[in-house]
């Protein structure tokens, strides 16, 4: 039977990926967004994007808030230690999301279009992940170093760190590769072929980065902490799956057909390689400061919050697929009827 430090964590790691995948969309679309307007595409594709968005904007980062609030009420002593490392980056990062809203806001209630704010609305689509794939580099240990009860961030190693940038290369090609596969079975779920003919080119171009930049990823990792690569290297059939679907989106992306099982697929793909990764870094959280096992809450507190999240997660994942049926995979709105 699994202890309920184990429980915690694959529950609050289920929110995280399930940020992964929509913020993934979100932040491409932003990217995307841009680009079309200054290469002068955008009366094709912007549209699309822009019906997408609006009834799903404001609850992108529901997600990420469950798993912030899950990471600390479980392991309290993550605030401690990635509180006074992360202000810099997570400073950044809440700025990077104000402008964001602040976009959302001017585009939905504005009465015109400000070249400024799509400007900073595709950048931040590229920037916030990359300031928030920081976390994920701090963990694996070597950046934070705790001397006389004082936490201290060892910026140098980190800008200097193969690793760490290898990181936020996956980050910003993973966002842009999820961005364009769903674009692309969005485009065809709404019969737009000249937009769809677009997107599709951007997803079968991403591909490539993406793949080059996690097995970069992969490399750099196996010489920053050896422990866990080698923990990665036993889960290979996690990875495997992962290349496996993979495979099979890109087969279909490229035959022009089943555009909906193609994203199923990539959504599989980053599942098995983000619990791969995942199980992988177990015990630890921070390495080598944070464990599931000695960091964590009391077990009457850690039950009550699994019960809680896991009543979250029941609830927030029926309203999204409530919301898509009601908006996205709706024949007439998709097609820009209603």
């Amino acid at each position: 039977m699994m202890s309920y430090e184990i429980i915690g964590i694959t529950v609050l790691w289920f929110f995280l990926y399930g940020y992964l995948i929509v913020a993934s969309i979100d932040f491409g679309a932003g990217f995307f967004a841009y680009y079309a307007k200054i290469t002068k595409k955008d009366h094709i594709i912007n549209q699309l994007i822009s019906r997408y968005l609006s009834p799903v904007w404001e609850v992108t980062n529901v997600f990420f808030v469950f798993f912030f609030v899950g990471l600390v009420g479980f392991f309290p002593d993550t605030a401690y230690y990635y509180g006074t490392a992360l202000l810099i980056p997570g400073s950044i990062a809440i700025i990077l999301l104000a402008i964001r809203g602040s976009f959302y806001a001017f585009e939905n209630y504005g009465s015109k279009r400000s070249n400024l704010y799509m400007f900073l609305y595709g950048a931040t689509g590229l920037l916030i992940p990359a300031s928030l794939s920081i976390a994920l580099t701090l963990s694996e240990g070597g950046f934070i170093i705790e001397t006389n009860g004082t936490v201290s961030l060892r910026v140098t190693e980190l800008l200097t760190s193969p690793y760490s940038w290898s990181v936020v290369f996956l980050a910003i090609v993973s966002v842009l590769y999820i961005s364009s596969t769903f674009l692309t079975f969005y485009a065809a779920r709404a019969n737009d072929k000249p937009a769809l003919k677009i997107v599709r080119g951007y997803a079968l171009f991403w591909s490539v980065p993406t793949i080059i930049a996690s097995l970069t990823t992969f490399i750099a990792l196996s010489q920053h902490n050896e422990r866990h690569y080698e923990n990665m290297l036993d889960l290979w059939w996690m990875f495997g799956l992962s290349v496996g679907f993979f495979m099979i989106a890109m087969l279909l992306i490229f035959q022009e057909k089943h555009y909906g099982l193609a994203f199923i697929s990539v959504m599989l793909q980053f599942f098995f390689a983000f619990f791969g990764y995942g199980k992988g870094h177990l015990p630890y959280i921070l390495d080598p400061y944070i464990t599931i096992y000695e960091n964590a809450t009391q077990e009457s507190m850690g039950i009550a919050l699994i019960v809680a999240f896991i009543a979250g997660l029941c609830l927030l994942v029926p309203s999204l697929i409530l919301l898509m049926k009601m908006f996205l995979f709706d024949a007439d709105y998709v097609k820009g009827k209603k």
